[in-house]
């Protein structure tokens, strides 16, 4: 087969197998919202530090969005969206249904369904740059894929330009959810149990987690006026805090 027609369907696009499924008004909002912008373009694909879900660590070589992958991102997009429980922040449908209606699945001559692409979207770019996080699923799957629960984090909705705002004033509805919202706004990004963890490692790799630290508490936008020198001084400045909580506790 030529390298020009390696990918199947290079133009796939969102067709739900349910139209009629019942949506809420926020949906229906941050769809219309995704629709309008190419989500591929945007700039978070490209200032964000990629984060090996498993390691905590930044991925020093990182594949970025090619054409086809950016096509496929696009499509995938308004699927979460149209799956997702704002409540529970859980998208409800499996990687294999986002796969199959995006037109991102393929069988081979033998009958074999494969829903790598979507699945290599997910697992290799979505979730290192912390669009979502996903979670093994425990149930057991008749598939040759291991089943995974896929969660839409706050940097998602920056992607789709959707203001935190927005988001807020669906969960204001709910009293119980809007505490527990409020709650989770307070929390410091390194908890004191975290950071007696941490003073514990060597310099480099102490460094590192409180990188992490960082890039999970300060959204896209915070980061990038802080820019690198302010992101160092800052490590600089919670390093020397935990070399001074060692000390403290070592006296």
């Amino acid at each position: 087969m030529p390298r020009k027609n390696y990918i199947y369907n290079p133009k796939p696009f969102f067709n739900p197998s349910k139209p009629e499924r019942k949506k809420s008004k926020f949906i229906f909002y941050a769809m219309k919202k995704a629709s309008e912008i190419d989500v591929s373009r945007s700039k978070l694909n490209y200032t964000l530090l990629p984060i090996d879900p498993k390691t905590g660590n930044v991925l020093t070589r990182f594949r970025r969005l090619n054409k086809h992958r950016a096509c496929a991102m696009k499509a995938i997009v308004l699927a979460m969206l149209y799956y997702f429980n704002i409540d529970t922040k859980l998208v409800e449908a499996s990687i294999e249904k986002l796969a199959d209606e995006c037109g991102l699945s393929t069988l081979s001559d033998s009958g074999n369904k494969s829903i790598t692409r979507a699945s290599r979207l997910i697992t290799d770019f979505l979730e290192p740059m912390g669009f979502v996080k996903c979670k093994k699923n425990k149930s057991k799957s008749i598939s040759n894929y291991t089943p995974k629960k896929i969660f839409l984090t706050p940097m998602f909705f920056m992607l789709c330009k959707i203001p935190q705002s927005k988001i807020n004033s669906y969960l204001s509805r709910n009293s119980n959810l809007s505490k527990k919202f409020k709650v989770e706004e307070k929390r410091i990004f390194i908890s004191v149990l975290d950071m007696k963890k941490i003073s514990r490692l060597d310099e480099k790799s102490a460094r590192k987690k409180i990188l992490n630290a960082l890039i999970n508490y300060y959204s896209a936008s915070e980061l990038t006026k802080i820019g690198p020198r302010g992101l160092k001084k800052k490590i600089d400045i919670e390093y020397s805090n935990l070399c001074k909580l060692y000390k403290k506790n070592h006296k």
